[in-house]
């Protein structure tokens, strides 16, 4: 039974890494391979739980990519440093399933992999966006049914978003990239909510608003709200780009959801717990002009019961940093993570990931959360491999 769950690449490295399922591309295993590591992947696509990843760490284990479906806690760090363990890699850029703390005790630099799903889950936020507010889903399912019958004028009439105004919450790089695909594209004023002042999306949208003055148009404007209620009561739209921690957990409950507008729409593209789904599946029964475009749910893969029966609800299954190139970039981050770890190489100190993607990578681990608590060394942003 082992064999069918676990595939092993480069079987004489002298350096034992686990890998919890197979990812895109193949750069990933020629870093770990350069690294002198023997890879083990789990071929399987269901998620492996505590026990059975404990017992494939065994008594000798250098290091191992997780993904963000499966809990890394007390359990599975204290199982890896007492098989030798150096490193672990999280296939993510958010760490909400990953115990920092534990790790951290244990001794083990957690990366992740931050700076290549900015535009593409920004992309797909954006495509949720206009697929709620439009019900795509709704006439898709219409025409594959084999219900059209011919033009209607009023067959699936939307909501128009061109110079609405656009709610942002959390304005990180994701929010921010998606504010900016929003506002510049679609003519939209701006409320985000932000725990800081972004002044770089501030001073992009402004000067973009001069552009369209000089062009003759009607400016757009950008402000910083006080609350996220804020953002809920005066914004035709939101979208959601926040951390998932006990501060965001069900942010979006029913007695927010009751500020929004009766026609607005909600996007979640960040983590699923940051709406209570229970509260949203009643809001949108009770709301039939509301809409909500999902790619994240509190409990997946398990959904909250009749989220699917509703039409004004468009899901998918968490897909949003899915293309290619971001799917195959993570896989390297994963790699080059763990690789330099366990090649006693330090952390980089830009906060550029791009070099990693090129031809010749810097010689250090591209992103570890835990750096300085472990009082790991950093590099210089110039150094890179001997061509």
């Amino acid at each position: 039974m082992e064999s069918t769950k676990w595939r092993i690449v480069n079987p004489n490295g002298s350096k034992r890494v686990i890998v919890t399922r197979e990812l895109p591309g193949e750069r990933w295993l020629d870093i770990l391979k350069a690294a002198d590591c023997s890879v083990e992947i789990r071929v399987l696509p269901d998620v492996p739980d505590t026990g059975e990843l404990r017992e494939k760490i065994g008594d000798r284990c250098d290091g191992a990519i997780g993904q963000l479906t499966e809990t890394w806690g007390e359990e599975l760090f204290s199982a890896l440093k007492s098989a030798g363990g150096k490193a672990y890699g999280n296939y993510a850029v958010g760490y909400d399933n990953v115990d920092l703390h534990a790790a951290t005790r244990h001794g083990i630099p957690v990366g992740n992999t931050p700076g290549v799903l900015t535009e593409t889950t920004a992309e797909m936020a954006v495509a949720l966006t206009f697929a709620a507010a439009r019900r795509v889903g709704e006439a898709e399912r219409f025409v594959r049914d084999g219900r059209f019958a011919g033009w209607l004028p009023t067959m699936f009439l939307g909501r128009l978003l061109w110079r609405k105004t656009l709610g942002v919450i959390g304005a990180g790089r994701i929010g921010s990239a998606y504010a900016e695909m929003m506002v510049e594209g679609h003519k939209m004023d701006l409320v985000y909510f932000n725990r800081r002042p972004n002044e770089k999306l501030e001073s992009r949208i402004a000067a973009y608003s001069k552009f369209l003055q000089s062009c003759g148009e009607k400016p757009v404007s950008c402000r910083r709200a006080s609350s996220i209620d804020e953002v809920l009561e005066t914004s035709d739209c939101v979208s959601l780009h926040t951390v998932l921690d006990d501060t965001t957990r069900h942010m979006i409950d029913s007695r927010r959801l009751s500020l929004m507008r009766p026609n607005a729409v909600l996007v979640n593209t960040s983590r699923g717990p940051v709406i209570d789904e229970a509260a949203l599946v009643e809001h949108c029964k009770s709301h039939p002009e509301f809409r909500a475009g999902l790619d994240v749910f509190e409990n997946e893969p398990s959904l909250q019961p009749g989220l699917v029966e509703l039409e004004n609800v468009t899901a998918v299954p968490h897909i949003g940093s899915a293309t290619n190139w971001t799917r195959s970039a993570m896989a390297d981050l994963a790699a080059s993570n763990v690789a330099a770890i366990l090649q006693n190489r330090p952390v980089w100190g830009g906060s550029d990931i791009a070099p990693f993607l090129s031809d010749n990578p810097p010689d250090a681990a591209p992103s570890i959360l835990n750096a300085r608590e472990l009082g790991l060394d950093f590099s210089s942003t110039e150094t890179r491999k001997p061509q």
